[in-house]
């Protein structure tokens, strides 16, 4: 499909794969630990698991004498700025009302990547990723018929994390000139692991609940969904993300994203036993058919 071959397309279905499944797992663990904890606990996992791969001479990254301003930018937007703009935004509006505001992020990037990174869209292109985003919404407004008005600073937070997202992807298709997806993703989480694990013992050191910190660990709910958290869903999907940009102008790779909605809806289907309505199969046929007419005709162009 293009001079890489299949590799960024397979890594973006990878990628948005492991990000669908995400959400089950998050809500498991978030039924015995707060947002703030949980997050702190994902990266720091997913910190010491990229530093075991460094140490164990798995992977090789070479950070010393470059300027790394431009990898503390992207992990400032992401994971930072977008998972704290997500989760305090989700205890304002319904999972469906962020679900229309996240599809958004295909639409943003593509004109950010349009004004900044001079990467072309064609109109048939556009066509494609505006019905990937009508997919989600479908999905989303349906599922949440009967959810109330979500309230406008949940509304302004989705916002920021959309727009945290949007930014990220030309950051961090910049970054991949000067360093390796890998080396990207290495610094990405420790900076996550260390902003988060500091906001949340500040707020358990402020409720006295300090020395139970760690106690969540002995849940084997928590630990399972942990170690696909902080692994899977942070090392290697963020390490995919990466790689995509890489090798993808940002506007196609960040269209894969919304494959994400399609795994949510079949793995609560299959998983947890979910109706599946009318407005289910269409969406995923749109979401799937946008995916794939902007990456096809991106590539052929």
């Amino acid at each position: 499909m293009t001079e890489h071959g299949l590799k960024p397309y397979l890594a973006g279905v990878a990628f948005a794969t492991i990000f669908g499944f995400s959400f089950l797992f998050a809500k498991e663990a978030l039924d015995y630990v707060d947002p703030l904890r949980l997050l702190g606990l994902r990266f720091m996992l997913a910190a010491l698991v990229v530093t075991a791969l460094v140490l164990g001479g798995l992977v090789k990254i070479h950070l010393r004498g470059k300027d790394l301003r431009p990898l503390l930018y992207v992990s400032l937007l992401q994971p930072v700025a977008y998972f704290l703009s997500e989760t305090f935004g989700l205890g304002f509006i319904s999972s469906s009302q962020a679900g229309m505001m996240i599809a958004l992020i295909p639409i943003l990037v593509a004109v950010c990547s349009a004004l900044f990174l001079k990467e072309r869209t064609s109109r048939l292109q556009w066509s494609f990723i505006i019905l990937s985003m009508l997919g989600v919404v479908l999905i989303a407004s349906q599922q949440g018929a009967g959810d109330g008005v979500g309230s406008l600073w949940g509304s302004l937070l989705l916002f920021g994390a959309v727009l945290a997202a949007a930014v990220f992807n030309i950051v961090s298709r910049k970054a991949t000139q000067t360093f390796s997806p890998f080396e990207i993703t290495f610094v990405m989480m420790w900076v996550g692991a260390l902003v988060f694990n500091t906001l949340a013992l500040v707020a358990h050191l402020r409720a006295g609940s300090l020395p139970t910190y760690g106690i969540v660990l002995l849940n084997t709910q928590v630990l399972v969904s942990l170690m696909y958290l902080g692994i899977l869903s942070s090392v290697v999907a963020f390490f995919l993300v990466n790689y995509s940009l890489s090798k993808l102008p940002a506007s196609q790779a960040a269209v894969f994203a919304n494959v994400g909605t399609v795994v949510a809806v079949l793995a609560g289907v299959g998983l947890r036993n979910e109706p599946f309505y009318w407005y289910s199969a269409a969406g995923v046929l749109m979401i799937l058919s946008g995916v794939w007419g902007a990456n096809y005709f991106g590539g052929r162009q």
